[in-house]
């Protein structure tokens, strides 16, 4: 059988569909506020959809818009995506041990369709990669399946959004709208008592911390929440 149709049709494919299946909805609603966000600054219909399809990450998309709207250097749009996304970087550090037996042209598609959910899936259900060729099938089917769900969800959300971007009005809160699917997100990833504990306190001293400027309450919030991680996993702490 050709390797791609039993990827598709392996078990672990659906698994990780439905399990993507349960934030895809919330990152839809990010991706068709995207979408609205992408028109609403300047850009064509067409240059959206090449930014969409082309790009496929919402936080450099979301970075870049301004820039390109205030007419910014090519080299300074190009170096805040890439920093942006350097986590990615350690992502493909990561799942290099269970790539690198594919084929050159499979990795890269892995890469463009792998974001943040589906790396975090994969490696929650995956800790460690294994030499065996039935649980690499296994691993290569459930991080397809997660992915492809991932793409269609974002992509369609993103072009609906992009379509009707002139005929709905930003008042509407589109932009609240992504900051919930976000908590959303965020709220389902929270799945040990150390990760929940860690987010309540981060939201805590964002709030707490609303008043700074440039937006550094965010900072305090991340920086109170890896001290508490920190001091919890300490050895004869808590752990989650």
């Amino acid at each position: 059988m050709n390797p791609l149709r039993r990827t598709f049709t392996h078990p672990a494919f659906a698994q990780s569909v439905r399990e993507m299946a349960s934030v895809a909805p919330g990152m839809a609603a990010w991706g068709m506020m995207t979408g609205v966000a992408m028109v609403k600054s300047g850009m064509s219909v067409v240059e959206a959809t090449a930014m969409s399809l082309l790009v496929f990450a919402g936080s450099s998309q979301l970075a870049a818009m301004p820039l390109i709207a205030a007419g910014a250097p090519m080299l300074v749009i190009l170096v805040t995506g890439f920093c942006v996304n350097l986590r990615f970087v350690v992502f493909s550090a990561h799942l290099r041990g269970y790539m690198m037996h594919l084929p050159l042209a499979r990795r890269l598609v892995t890469g463009y369709l792998t974001t943040d959910l589906s790396y975090v899936l994969f490696t929650r259900r995956f800790p460690h990669p294994s030499a065996d060729p039935a649980a690499r099938e296994a691993e290569q089917a459930y991080l397809a399946g997660g992915s492809a769900l991932n793409w269609v969800s974002w992509q369609t959300a993103s072009l609906l959004g992009i379509a009707l971007a002139h005929a709905v009005p930003m008042a509407w809160g589109l932009g609240f709208a992504g900051i919930l699917a976000l908590l959303g997100i965020g709220c389902s990833l929270a799945t040990s008592r150390l990760r929940a504990v860690a987010a309540g306190v981060a939201g805590a001293a964002a709030v707490a911390a609303f008043a700074l400027p440039f937006k550094l309450n965010i900072v305090v919030a991340i920086a109170a929440a890896v001290a508490l991680c920190l001091m919890l996993e300490r050895p004869g702490r808590v752990r989650g």
